[in-house]
Parts: C-alpha cells; sequence; structure tokens
C-alpha cells in the first residue's frame, strides 16, 4: 500500500512526532558530523602524501654514530655512482633549526648542479625570482615559517644564528604554493652553501645522499651492496616511508573508527529500547491502523520510510557539515590530532572524499538504525489490536 492516503498519513506522522524525531536527528548527525570529518581529513592527508611519497627518492643514505645522525663527506658519493643500477644521486643538505623550544624550520639546501632541484625552482619561480634567489641570501618559505616570522616582526626576512655565534640576515623571496602546505608548511629552501652556513656544516659535507634504482628487480641487490659498503650508513627505503605512514594514519583512524562503532551501536541500543518500551499512545497509534485495515506489512512499511527519512537526512547533514568543516573551516582541533601543533598554523586540506568508506558507513549506519527500531514495532504489530486498545 504506497498510495497518496499512505504517503499523507506518513507526513502527518512525521509531523506529529517531530520532536521525538528532531532529538533523534540531532544525535546522529553529531555522529555522522564527527566520523566523516575524520574519514576526511584521513582521505586528504593520505591523498597529499601518496602524492610527496612518488616525488621521494627510492633509498634515503644517512650516516650515523651510535644514534646521532651526523654530516657525510660528499667524495661518497664517487662510491655509489660505482654500483650498478643506481641512477640521479642527489647530494642533499638539510637539518632544523630552531626560533624557540617549540618552533622549528626545516631548512633545505638546493644545489643548481642538480637537475631535479633546478626543474623544481622553475616551477616555483619566475626568470626575475630565480636571479635574485642565485645571486643574494635568499629563501622560500612553506606558509607556516611565514605565518610565523610574520606574526614575530619579521615580514621581509629573518637573522639566523649561525653556530659560530654570528647572524645571517635572509630575506624571504617568496611563499610556497599553499596546495602543498602538508609537506611544505614548516620548510625554508636556499642556497646550498647558505644552508651549510646556518646548519654549521663544513664545505665538504653533506646532510645524506638520496638515489634512486629505475630497475625494482635490482633495488634488493643495490640495497645489500650499499648496506656491505657503508658499515657505519643507514639505509632508509620508500617503502619502508610509505608503511610508517601507513601504520599511522591507519592507528589513528581505526581509533576514530572504534570510538563511532561504539557511539553507533550505543545509539541502536537506546533506540531499541525506546521503541521496546512503547509508550501506551505510540501502540494505541498501531492498534487503530491495524484495525482499519493495516496489515502488518503496511505499518512495518510506515514506520520504515519515517526513519529511513531519519537516516539519509542525518546522513546528508552529517557528511555535508563534516565536508564544510574539514575542507573549508580547516578542521580546528581534529587537524592537529592527526599533524599535531609543529608552527601551531592551519594547514590547507585538499578536497578528497572516499567514498567507498562513506558507503560503507552509510549501510552500516542505516542497517544498524533500522533493525533497533523495527524489531521492537513489528513485536508492537503483531499483537492483537484488542490488546493493545486495553
Amino acid at each position: 500500500m504506497l498510495d497518496n492516503s499512505f504517503f499523507y498519513f506518513f507526513t502527518l506522522s512525521l509531523f506529529k512526532n517531530r520532536k521525538r524525531y528532531t532529538a533523534i536527528l540531532f544525535i546522529a548527525t553529531v555522529v555522522l558530523f564527527l566520523l566523516s570529518s575524520v574519514l576526511f581529513i584521513s582521505s586528504s592527508i593520505k591523498t597529499s602524501l601518496n602524492t610527496q611519497l612518488k616525488m621521494e627518492p627510492d633509498f634515503v643514505l644517512q650516516n650515523r654514530v651510535g644514534s646521532r645522525v651526523v654530516p657525510m663527506d660528499e667524495n661518497v658519493v664517487e662510491k655509489v655512482l660505482d654500483i650498478y643500477g643506481v641512477d640521479k644521486v642527489t647530494k642533499r643538505v638539510y637539518g632544523r633549526y630552531f626560533f624557540d623550544k617549540e618552533h622549528s624550520v626545516l631548512i633545505f639546501g638546493v644545489d643548481f648542479l642538480d637537475e631535479q632541484s633546478n626543474k623544481a625552482l622553475e616551477n616555483i619561480l619566475n626568470k626575475e625570482d630565480l636571479k635574485r634567489f642565485l645571486s643574494s641570501d635568499t629563501m622560500l618559505v612553506g606558509e607556516g615559517v611565514f605565518r610565523y616570522l610574520n606574526s614575530h616582526f619579521y615580514p621581509k626576512a629573518y637573522n639566523f644564528l649561525t653556530p659560530q655565534g654570528k647572524l645571517k640576515r635572509v630575506e624571504i623571496l617568496k611563499r610556497l604554493n599553499k596546495s602543498s602546505t602538508l609537506y611544505s608548511s614548516n620548510i625554508a629552501i636556499m642556497p646550498q652553501n647558505l644552508a651549510k652556513e646556518i646548519l654549521g656544516l663544513k664545505e665538504k659535507q653533506i646532510s645524506d645522499i638520496a638515489l634512486n634504482v629505475p630497475n625494482e628487480s635490482e633495488q634488493n641487490t643495490v640495497q645489500s651492496k650499499l648496506e656491505g659498503l657503508f658499515f657505519t650508513a643507514t639505509l632508509f627505503t620508500k617503502k619502508e616511508l610509505q608503511e610508517a605512514y601507513e601504520n599511522l594514519f591507519n592507528y589513528k583512524g581505526g581509533l576514530f573508527l572504534s570510538l563511532y562503532l561504539i557511539v553507533i551501536v550505543t545509539l541502536a541500543l537506546i533506540l531499541y529500547l525506546r521503541y521496546s518500551l512503547a509508550s501506551s499512545v505510540e501502540k494505541r497509534e498501531v492498534a487503530i491502523l491495524r484495525s482499519l485495515g493495516w496489515s502488518i506489512r503496511d505499518v512495518i512499511k510506515l514506520k520504515f520510510f519515517e526513519n529511513i527519512s531519519i537516516v539519509f537526512f542525518s546522513f546528508t547533514l552529517g557528511t555535508v557539515a563534516g565536508y564544510i568543516y574539514v575542507f573549508m573551516l580547516g578542521a580546528p582541533l581534529l587537524e592537529e590530532i592527526f599533524l599535531g601543533r609543529g608552527l601551531n598554523v592551519r594547514v590547507e586540506l585538499l578536497p578528497q572524499v572516499d567514498y567507498l568508506s562513506l558507503s560503507t558507513i552509510l549501510i552500516l549506519y542505516a542497517t544498524t538504525f533500522l533493525s533497533s527500531v523495527l524489531i521492537p514495532v513489528w513485536k508492537v504489530a503483531v499483537t492483537e489490536p484488542k490488546e493493545a486498545l486495553n
């Protein structure tokens, strides 16, 4: 029975019980809002990290003494190039400079003889800015670094304190693109010689070596040769870095998903008890419908349509609110759980929706919600009308 009279009674029932349904709608929307926000943040971060990881080298070679990372001699590069299968060896200079105990910047030194570095700079700077970058003490800063320096009255330049106790003034040439703030928010890019001076590295010293092995079948062999050649060095692979990020965000996302399941089961239990202890008015309503010729199936259909409308309405409200909160407002509070505080700046999360996860959540939510409501309603509907009216 799905005629006009049915839908008229359906809308009438929703209006009559609007207070009850509004309370349920509010609670369900809040739960779905929190869950969708976590999913949106996790999807956005994972997508950005996967994009960044594709540009990372296959191997990174660091020199360690005990648990400390120490500079390497750049002559080591010649030994690495002699290994068959190795390609695109890059001498990297970088290190963390602390403004104070809580705030720091990751300084990257660019080698202008490196082809990859030049291409990346050409994408960021025009010809005039590139000439200026090469000829003077300038740097490119991430959004987080720029906001921090600007808030501390360094809008155009900053005076770095070198390990020798001298001040080195470096001009801010340009801010990096906001769309890459996830991995560039707290970095400063400058010429390699300038970076070495600020970080205290000698002329022939480098931080580590990055290299690629185009043939995947040769990567294990190259890894074994590198480990055998440099006994005090530690080798990091792209796969290890990717697994570390995945484990971190899967742990945090799984923690929130577990909390969500606990909340949704609790909500379902409340709804089940609510309909199991149906009031005399509700029982009388079902009994009158049965007396008027409504079958048990018709009564179930009525309650199904009432509650499925609540399910989809709350799901739509919750996900839309979560999308606005994450991608338009920047997900305050929740963002810090995933990314930490760093420079205490807001990271711009790129819109990314995991439709498979949202569909799974919708099915789980709808199934649990409807089951907790329709089972008690069915128990009332199968009762003889005379018993319900007494």
